[in-house]
């Protein structure tokens, strides 16, 4: 009885088993399309471990990087075919390169001077000048050198035939590597594409054509041009003209000159709401008594971060008011105040815009890529032919480097709402600004915060960099101690604006905890 239980249940698990290898039989054969039988052979091989086994194709081993390519693996075509073409051009250079190039252009050079010390030679003798020995001894030196570079360049062409060993041995063990890898990429790639099937499967022939190509054209440029340096200009210098370059500039500078001459009026508007907002923070941080400032940054932090961060911070604030910074520093708290608050302003009501918007987000984040990689010195171009030198220029560079986190995470922030949360407050009638202020502000404030925290420290991050604009403050004394070697004054004040980045930090991360 216990004998006719089993059997029916092994007969269908082995029914399935055999069902699933012939399903997966026929996704290899319809993935590789080629010798499908040597790849399922050696598909189950590789799949029976979860190590790496060893296979051996022959294909891949001959047409290296080709075959990569074809099959779409160019995470592996691109290594592979760096190092060929670094062992077709030692190959290359062995059997037809000028070894001795570098040297005979050496020599070519010092015989020019040579012949002209041998005519100073020949009238100093002539003349009866007192200089004779030194130009003797100048030409024997020089063909000295001669000797010795035409013997190293009798040299480097002696080591061809080491050269060419030395390349053909690369070869054969890139060849051998990546025959004995490739099936082992390619199971890879057949476990993807079984859950995916847009990747890449097969070896169609246009993509053997352009692979082909591809790696044809990489490694014969670098044969030629290593192996007969300088005869091909094409190879060693871009094709281009000055007249491109005269025609850019000349377009650039109309362009903002046209900018400037028709938006004068907002630009000036611009300048004076910036200004306004910066001398009110001034007048609270620089000309309030420095025991009012202290007393409300340290019960700030006490308040948001703790009683152990609020004696840091008092001691922050000791160490630049006993150093004579505390001046500087409220200075630079107020530019940096000023670019952070109109930051702030401007990125959260943004994101919160692009945040349900994708199409809206996806056309601002390239302008956003631009603003926080570009280096700060090109702002500094246009931004002073807009605003001049001075403070609000110092304003809308550190807008600039450091206002795209906020609005990033409060994007990121809102995106990550749950929509069960969301679809339950609609469910129970929440109207938009009620579902806006109560459910996804709440819940994304974490992320919008710690983006509020990264604009506050990469504005301070602009605090020296402003400073070559007209901007007070630290940066000020950093740039002096750089102008003149002032080793300490760098040092203290560098510190300083450090403990400004802390104090704001601990501030900004205690309300967010």
């Amino acid at each position: 009885m216990n004998k006719q239980d089993i059997n029916p249940l092994e007969d269908t698990e082995s029914e399935a088993a055999l069902a699933y290898a012939e399903e997966r039989r026929e996704n290899i054969r319809t993935f590789v399309r080629t010798s499908p039988d040597y790849y399922i052979r050696n598909f189950d091989k590789i799949g029976a471990s979860s190590r790496f086994t060893a296979t051996f194709n022959l294909m891949a081993g001959l047409f290296g990087p080709i075959w990569f390519g074809a099959r779409g693996l160019w995470s592996w075509a691109l290594p592979f075919l760096i190092l060929e073409a670094l062992a077709f051009v030692q190959i290359a250079r062995g059997l037809f390169g000028d070894l001795a190039a570098d040297a005979m252009a050496r020599i070519a050079s010092i015989e020019g001077t040579l012949d002209l010390r041998r005519q100073q030679l020949a009238a100093a003798i002539e003349s009866g000048s007192d200089r004779v020995d030194a130009f003797q001894r100048t030409v024997d030196s020089l063909e000295a050198n001669i000797g010795g570079i035409r013997a190293e360049a009798e040299a480097l062409a002696a080591e061809g035939p080491t050269i060419v060993l030395t390349g053909v041995v690369l070869l054969i063990v890139v060849k051998a590597i990546q025959a004995i890898v490739a099936n082992w990429a390619l199971e890879a790639r057949f476990s993807e594409w079984l859950s995916d099937r847009t990747v890449r499967s097969g070896l169609p022939p246009q993509h053997i054509v352009l692979s082909a190509l591809f790696m044809v054209i990489i490694v014969a440029t670098a044969m030629v041009h290593y192996s007969f340096p300088g005869r091909y200009s094409l190879l060693s210098t871009f094709p281009t003209d000055p007249d491109i370059r005269l025609t850019g500039i000349t377009l650039v500078e109309n362009f903002i000159a046209w900018c400037v001459s028709n938006s004068e009026a907002f630009f000036d508007g611009l300048t004076f709401a910036i200004r306004s907002l910066l001398d009110a923070l001034e007048v609270i941080l620089v000309q309030t008594p420095w025991i009012v400032i202290v007393s409300l940054i340290v019960l700030l932090t006490w308040l948001t971060a703790g009683l152990r961060t609020a004696i840091y911070s008092g001691a922050f604030l000791a160490y630049m008011g006993l150093l004579g910074f505390w001046e500087a520093a409220m200075t630079t708290l107020a530019l940096l105040g000023t670019a952070a608050l109109l930051s702030i302003i401007i990125g959260i009501p943004l994101g919160m815009f692009a945040a349900r918007r994708p199409r809206f987000y996806a056309f601002i984040q390239p302008i956003m890529d631009f603003m926080q990689t570009m280096p700060a010195f090109v702002f500094m171009v246009p931004v002073i032919a807009f605003f001049g030198v001075g403070k609000p220029a110092a304003v809308i560079v550190t807008m600039i480097f450091g206002g795209t986190p906020v609005v990033r995470l409060t994007v990121l922030g809102l995106r990550g709402v749950p929509e069960s949360v969301r679809e339950a407050a609609i469910s129970f009638g929440a109207n938009k600004w009620y579902l806006l202020t109560k459910v996804d502000l709440p819940l994304a404030s974490p992320s919008i915060r710690a983006g509020i925290n990264q604009t506050i420290m990469l504005s301070l991050a602009m605090v020296v960099v402003a400073s070559l604009i007209g901007a007070k403050g630290l940066g000020e004394d950093v740039l002096e101690a750089l102008q003149y070697a002032n080793v300490g004054q760098g040092i203290l004040a560098g510190f300083a604006i450090l403990f400004c980045a802390m104090i704001l930090d601990r501030i900004v991360q205690g309300a967010r905890k």
